[in-house]
């Protein structure tokens, strides 16, 4: 049960803790932002790390009431 512990725990870390935060965001995130970013009417930025990325999902998710 510690293991599940821990996994939410890293979920919930700071993206700008990640130490693979300054790496190019994933496809995934890509894929995901590029769809969020449409929906809320705003541009794609394609060059984000993983960090920001996340950030700017979180923050349209918000936005678009997908976070909900």
């Amino acid at each position: 049960m510690d293991a599940g512990g821990a996994d939410h725990s890293n979920r919930e870390k700071d993206p700008d803790d990640w130490t693979t935060g300054d790496e190019p965001m994933t496809g995934a995130q890509a894929s995901y932002l590029k769809t969020l970013s449409e929906e809320a009417g705003e541009g794609f930025d394609g060059d984000l790390t993983k960090a920001e990325a996340s950030k700017r999902i979180d923050a349209l998710q918000d936005k678009t009431g997908r976070g909900a």
